[in-house]
């Protein structure tokens, strides 16, 4: 059976956001969005996470308008600060041991822009980190998962080790929160679960 035609164009170069959005069952295609990600002076977490998705979903619109423009941005959150990528080892080193026997927040927006103009959900997770050794952090920054994830871990990867609870979205704390994905696209009329499937 032919591959359907995309509906959508996901504003992420990530794989895990692509696996995400195919199995709501979403044809789509995926390009990069570069914005400054510069936190604002007093920006919440919930605001920034929010702000960023819905600046990368109107980049991409504006610039094609050819389909609508689903974006997302996933922000850790631990005592206030926000713990994006880590710039290098030292970085991940440092998050890790921040995380390690505590509960943190992983607050994930997700946006859509069309013709219509933007709208955008948030999802906020709370997750559980057992007590981290030295030792195991250094092992799992040499596995190389944690340089291009926020907080420095994947709940998807070697790292689902390390989590002794979640309240929340699973695939929200991997970057695109299913649910609020799936209501921004009934609400604009984009159809999901087209996946051919066998």
């Amino acid at each position: 059976m032919p591959a359907r035609d995309p509906v959508l164009c996901l504003a992420s170069a990530s794989p895990r956001r692509r696996a995400l959005l195919l199995q709501l069952g979403v044809p789509h295609i995926a390009r990069g969005a570069h914005i400054d990600e510069t936190p604002r002076p007093g920006e919440a977490s919930r605001d920034y996470a929010a702000r960023l998705a819905e600046e990368k979903a109107r980049a991409l619109w504006q610039a094609s308008r050819a389909l609508p423009v689903l974006a997302a941005d996933t922000v850790v959150v631990l005592d206030g600060a926000l713990y994006g990528k880590p710039a290098d080892r030292k970085a991940a080193l440092a998050m890790l041991a921040s995380l390690s026997g505590r509960v943190h927040e992983v607050v994930s927006a997700v946006a859509l822009a069309d013709e219509r103009g933007v709208a955008h959900a948030v999802s906020v997770s709370a997750v559980g980190f057992r007590s981290l050794s030295a030792e195991e952090c250094r092992a799992y920054w040499d596995s190389g998962e944690p340089r291009d994830k926020a907080g420095a871990y994947a709940i998807q990867g070697l790292a689902a080790a390390f989590i002794r609870s979640l309240d929340g979205s699973y695939s929200g704390v991997m970057g695109l929160p299913l649910f609020e994905t799936a209501e921004l696209l009934r609400a604009a009329g984009i159809p999901y679960w087209l996946r051919d499937t066998p």
